[in-house]
């Protein structure tokens, strides 16, 4: 059964913090956490820990509300021709996490809601990350909920270092009505520019094993065949500027393109996708706000 209290909690959470924040500017003066603004969608990567630079011991509470021309995952094309709204709350102690994270459509493309604005993503993450010298690792758990799924379940292992690009390998499991597993290997670098922006380089390449007879391979004519997908699968690359103001505060405007790695993933993103494409432009900008 889908969490429909988490649905209807996490607008309730998301506009709370944000008529809330102006009180809580007043109170005391902290900087937005280091990447503030750019949590991606669970199973887009995650994001390893780092040493706290400060030395505080104290419970982080971080807010994202992004807006996008597109929801792609894992070169799924999940909305079409649409604006979407993707809050996220996040409160973190001690390593610990645990996030709310939502996809809101304002024009559903396809389906019994077609035409119709809808919430239909609701997506819970527990994790814990810590770090080792240079090397931070992150684990942990999340729950799916999707309107056009089945309500699925994975956990996840990411190990990434403080070296140069950061690369980051994520692994993902599905133990749940989907079973199979997600490899994603990440880089990244940020460029400091005048007035504490930062210019944001990305990319990742993932990799899927099916252990389900629901993702499949499809032939060059884009029908569907018996043998379970075992091939490359994604790539991005996107372009952002990390944009701080009023000390908790930044926007994060974006520019991405996904694409298929090969052609039999080219074959299974089109036939999968709404706009029989594989490769997808998107973009857009994500508010973000830490207390």
């Amino acid at each position: 059964m889908k969490i429909r209290i988490i649905k209807a909690g996490i607008v309730f959470v998301v506009l709370a913090l944000v008529l809330g924040s102006v009180n809580i500017l007043a109170e005391e003066e902290k900087p937005p956490a280091p990447g503030a603004g750019t949590t991606l969608a669970p199973g887009e990567g995650t994001t390893v820990a780092t040493a706290d630079q400060d030395g505080e011991d104290r419970p982080t509470l971080y807010a994202d509300v992004a807006f996008l021309s597109q929801y792609i995952w894992r070169g799924y094309e999940l909305s079409k021709d649409s604006l979407v709204i993707q809050p996220s709350v996040t409160a973190a102690y001690k390593g610990f996490s645990l996030n709310l994270w939502g996809n809101f459509d304002t024009d559903v493309y396809t389906g019994p809601d077609k035409g119709d604005s809808k919430w239909n993503e609701t997506d819970f993450t527990f994790g814990y990350d810590t770090s080792f010298g240079p090397v931070g690792i992150g684990a942990g758990y999340i729950y799916y909920a999707v309107d056009a799924w089945e309500d699925t379940q994975e956990f996840y292992l990411s190990v990434g270092g403080d070296v140069i690009l950061a690369p980051t390998l994520s692994v993902y499991w599905d133990v749940d009505e989907y079973p199979g597993w997600y490899f994603n290997l990440g880089i990244s670098h940020s460029f400091e520019l005048p007035h504490e922006i930062s210019l944001d380089l990305a990319g990742s390449v993932g990799y899927y094993i099916s252990e389900n007879d629901s993702i499949v391979d499809y032939d060059h004519n884009l029908n569907a065949t018996t043998s379970r997908y075992n091939n490359f699968q994604d790539g991005l690359v996107s372009v952002g500027l990390t944009i701080p103001f009023w000390k908790y505060f930044a926007a994060v405007p974006m520019i991405a393109y996904s694409f298929p790695l090969g052609n039999a993933a080219d074959n299974m993103l089109k036939a999968t996708s709404l706009s029989n494409d594989a490769s997808h432009f998107f973009g857009g900008v994500t508010f973000s706000m830490v207390f």
